[in-house]
């Protein structure tokens, strides 16, 4: 059996098309995989409408994704939307356009689904055992914080309506951001933080793509290589030194380090910012010799998703 997801955030549009292989464990294989960049959520946090140039992008997006999906012959498909659908007005029209697109018409999922969807899908293929686990799920528009055990037990969750073009657009407006404006960003994240579960036990894994971002560029993984970014793990030292070194260029010596896909270079800045934020609030007091950390998965939502499409 085939199945097909497709994650449609505030900044970029996830494809997974995946086959159930039976064996010893049934297990989902990635057919094709597919990430694009077209902002939907452009401007939302101020104007609560989706921009029509967002909207075109998106659906230009979501025509070849159509097209993909007819011809990998998929059995079973889901479409969500998440942060900028959600907060957005007008979008009855844009769901009408994807369902002719796709077939299927996407449906806006709550915070609280989203967060039990970016858990199960980031621990899979991880293998961490059974201790606790907390999920952390950095988008454009909205951060997800998750707790639970590696058997896919969620205990609680919180959506937090921060991310990585959210701060953007309310923080920054230097090429490269100034010190203060940095400054703003951190000061937002820890504001909305102070709404997430805790304390944090057990390991941490963050999801999306900041995060794998960060691994990338950290690591010089250019060309992007997922199985090389899925399960790093990632220290509070790397991970400041990689978002200085993002922080202090303009945007157009960004757009050229290695690991880093341009068109996220404008919002890397506030989401690794973000991600440093979240890692102080994991381990707020590191015990002597050790480093805060986390492991990075390159799944996430899509892979929710599909798990539970193969389950039927």
């Amino acid at each position: 059996m085939r199945v097909a997801t497709i994650d449609i955030g505030t900044n970029s549009v996830l494809l997974l098309v995946a086959e159930l292989r039976h064996g010893e464990r049934d297990e989902l294989a990635a057919i094709d995989e597919r990430a694009t960049i077209t902002r939907l959520g452009q401007g939302v946090d101020r104007s609560r409408a989706l921009a029509p140039d967002a909207v075109a992008r998106t659906l230009a997006c979501l025509g070849e994704y159509g097209a993909a999906l007819r011809a990998a012959g998929v059995d079973r498909v889901d479409v969500v939307g998440t942060s900028a659908m959600r907060d957005a007005q007008g979008g009855a029209e844009f769901v009408a356009r994807a369902a002719e697109l796709l077939g299927v018409a996407p449906r806006v999922v709550s915070g609280d689904e989203e967060a039990a969807l970016s858990f199960e899908g980031a621990l899979a293929g991880l293998g961490l055992d059974a201790a606790p686990v907390t999920v952390v799920d950095i988008g454009g528009g909205s951060t997800e914080i998750i707790r639970g055990d590696r058997a896919g037990r969620v205990r609680d969750a919180v959506s937090l309506d921060v991310g990585s073009v959210r701060l953007t657009e309310r923080h920054v407006a230097s090429d490269p951001p100034t010190g203060g404006e940095v400054d703003a960003i951190r000061a937002g994240a820890r504001s909305a933080l102070e709404r997430a579960p805790g304390p944090h036990e057990g390991t941490l894994v963050a999801v999306a793509g900041t995060a794998t971002t960060i691994a990338a560029v950290a690591r010089g993984i250019a060309p992007y290589d997922g199985s090389r970014v899925h399960g790093a793990r990632i220290g509070a030292a790397e991970l400041s030194a990689t978002r200085a070194r993002l922080a202090g260029v303009p945007l157009a010596d960004r757009r050229r380090v290695a690991g880093l896909e341009p068109a996220r270079a404008d919002v890397i800045v506030a989401g690794a910012t973000l991600l440093e934020e979240v890692l102080a609030w994991a381990f707020p007091a590191p015990a002597a010799g050790d480093e805060a950390t986390f492991v990075v998965s390159d799944r996430g939502v899509r892979w929710g998703l599909a798990r539970r499409l193969a389950r039927g």
